[in-house]
């Protein structure tokens, strides 16, 4: 946390590595300056901001050491203070006693304080790993899925070559980043990496350049890629809805069928395209409804005028 949100450490570098953050929620720690601990929650982030600090130096030095013995307990994460403002000796020595880590930031208390809440969320947050491969096409998250050997690293390849970016293959690290957005991205050892059966494991951004590459993107439309069967009726217009549930938030989802001839990257990026058509409020499916109804409204009324004048 402190190396990727860039923050300086007053105090207890060495403790970092054995310092562990349970909940992405953050403490300003106001009414226990006052000396009041019943409902302290000693496992979260104690941030201090402009406002913390001006009341704590109001306080004597004695009682200040004693607020800040009880704000530094076993189980506390850090204490992490904004705006560059120099902790007292007071704080500096009851963290050391406890074994407390006291980080901090030039931020503003507020900005530090969602960035650090939005950073714990992401690294706290459920996993889930699936088999499939994710690409951004035209600034849209397309998850690939189907089975083994259907062709969705080499649809990938392809996508990449047509100025497209891969995220991950094979396997795709899924987490909710809000409870609207399911996120995306490659385990590290499969980073920029892409299988194609014949050649091997290829490194797209060596081979690609930095631009065919992305590390995390927003999953919004799930293409399923199955084998053809003359059997099967597949959805030629538009208005079967499908949608696969990642934790508690639903993602559309169509599918595909492969077979000889079809040119499935033309078709993904199509996909893409009139996905976000539809969330800019055009539906082709609906268009081509309405013309439907326009034209049995007008065949109607010419069997109507048909048949009185005869």
């Amino acid at each position: 946390m402190v190396k990727d949100n860039e923050l300086k450490v007053y105090n207890g570098e060495d403790l970092l590595g054995d310092k562990k953050v349970t909940t992405s929620d953050i403490s300003r720690p106001g009414i226990e300056l006052t000396g009041y601990f019943d409902y302290y929650p000693s496992e979260r982030i104690q941030l201090f901001g402009q406002t913390e600090s001006a009341y704590s130096r109001s306080m004597t030095a004695n009682n200040r050491y004693k607020v800040m013995l009880e704000l530094c307990r076993e189980d506390t994460p850090a204490l992490l203070i904004s705006r560059n403002i120099q902790p007292s000796k007071e704080l500096l020595k009851a963290a050391s006693e406890h074994n407390v880590p006291v980080i901090g930031s030039e931020l503003p208390t507020t900005r530090l304080s969602s960035m650090i809440t939005e950073y714990l969320d992401e690294k706290l947050a459920p996993r889930e790993s699936i088999h499939g491969v994710l690409v951004d096409v035209y600034g849209i998250g397309i998850l690939l899925t189907g089975h083994s050997g259907i062709g969705k690293s080499e649809t990938a390849l392809e996508l990449v070559k047509r100025g497209h970016r891969l995220i991950a293959d094979d396997r795709v690290d899924v987490y909710q980043r809000d409870e609207k957005t399911i996120v995306g991205e490659a385990p590290k050892i499969l980073n920029h990496l892409l299988e194609i059966r014949g050649i091997g494991i290829i490194d797209v951004m060596n081979l690609f350049g930095a631009g065919a590459v992305r590390s995390n993107s927003e999953i919004q439309l799930i293409i399923n890629l199955e084998n053809w069967s003359a059997d099967k009726n597949y959805d030629r217009i538009g208005t079967l809805e499908d949608k696969r549930t990642f934790f508690d938030v639903d993602v559309p989802q169509i599918t595909v069928p492969v077979k000889v001839g079809r040119n499935i990257s033309i078709i993904i990026e199509v996909a893409a395209m009139n996905y976000r058509a539809k969330n800019m409020g055009y539906d082709a499916t609906k268009k081509f409804e309405e013309n439907l109804g326009e034209l049995i409204k007008e065949n109607e009324t010419k069997t109507n005028d048909d048949k009185e004048g005869k």
